[in-house]
């Protein structure tokens, strides 16, 4: 038997598992071990790391819905067959992140809604809350099925610049959420956003010097800005289309996605 910890993952995954092995399965340097989870309509496979002969970790798959699933842990070593080891179950979940994440994606045009996320503003949380809802927030709307025709200023394009009014974006930078800045700028309307002033006049890019964001700002103002550091250590497609293959750099781990 092995044990996962946690036992469950947000539907987005990115999440680090640690996978511990028992007595019998602590084996050679040679053997390399693997995770298979098993949903319903997906299975998904990751890479493992090592960190002592007891122990390994990886990371979560994003997943298609909140299920539980089974892992299998699997050895495979050079001239032998793949070993199935151990097998566990492990529950994908929806978190208030990912809840966050549909509530901002669907209110993107409603100003009663973005209003409302100016006065939470008022409480400011602390900076480890900020960058923990940066992350989190940033992994759940990539992971969200958006639909094409999705923009960062909502569905009523006809809206021309000149509109005051508030946006995904001015929420973004005002809470100095570098990812998902990073993330809406990527979108369509996200650069359109940056001129767009609110009822007080600010744009986002305004918003951004008065609260003493600078790398918020550089990534708004330069040409070519670069992702921020803070999104590189998050899994990257490097490989999509009938199955999708993702590598988290943080962890030098692989995840493999196809249809079950």
């Amino acid at each position: 038997v092995m044990k996962l910890n946690p036992q469950q993952a947000p539907l987005y995954g990115d999440s680090v598992i640690t996978v511990q092995l028992t007595e019998e399965d602590k084996v050679e340097d040679d053997v390399v071990f693997y995770l298979v989870f098993t949903g319903s309509t997906v299975q998904h496979c990751t890479s493992t790391r090592k960190i002592n002969p007891g122990s390994l970790e990886t990371i979560s798959p994003g997943h298609d819905c909140c299920e539980t699933v089974k892992v299998a842990l699997c050895a495979s070593r050079e001239g032998h067959p793949v070993l199935v080891v151990a097998e566990e179950s492990f529950q994908f979940v929806q978190d208030e992140a990912y809840d966050a994440a549909q509530f901002l994606a669907t209110c993107a045009g409603n100003q009663q809604a973005l209003n409302f996320t100016r006065f939470l503003d008022r409480s400011r949380p602390p900076a480890a809350d900020v960058d923990f809802l940066d992350e989190k927030v940033a992994l759940a709307f990539r992971h969200l099925k958006l639909p094409a025709e999705w923009n960062v200023l909502g569905a009523d394009q006809s809206l021309t610049e000149n509109i005051p009014r508030e946006t995904l974006m001015h929420f973004a930078v005002r809470l100095g959420l570098l990812r998902l800045t990073w993330f809406l700028l990527q979108q369509p309307g996200g650069r359109g956003a940056l001129s767009i002033h609110n009822n007080e006049g600010a744009t986002p890019v305004s918003l951004a010097l008065e609260r003493g964001y600078q790398k918020l700002h550089q990534l708004l103002t330069e040409e070519g800005a670069r992702e921020p550091d803070s999104w590189s250590t998050l899994s990257h497609t490097v490989h999509s289309g009938e199955y999708s293959v993702k590598h988290h750099r943080g962890l030098d781990v692989y995840l493999l996605t196809a249809e079950a």
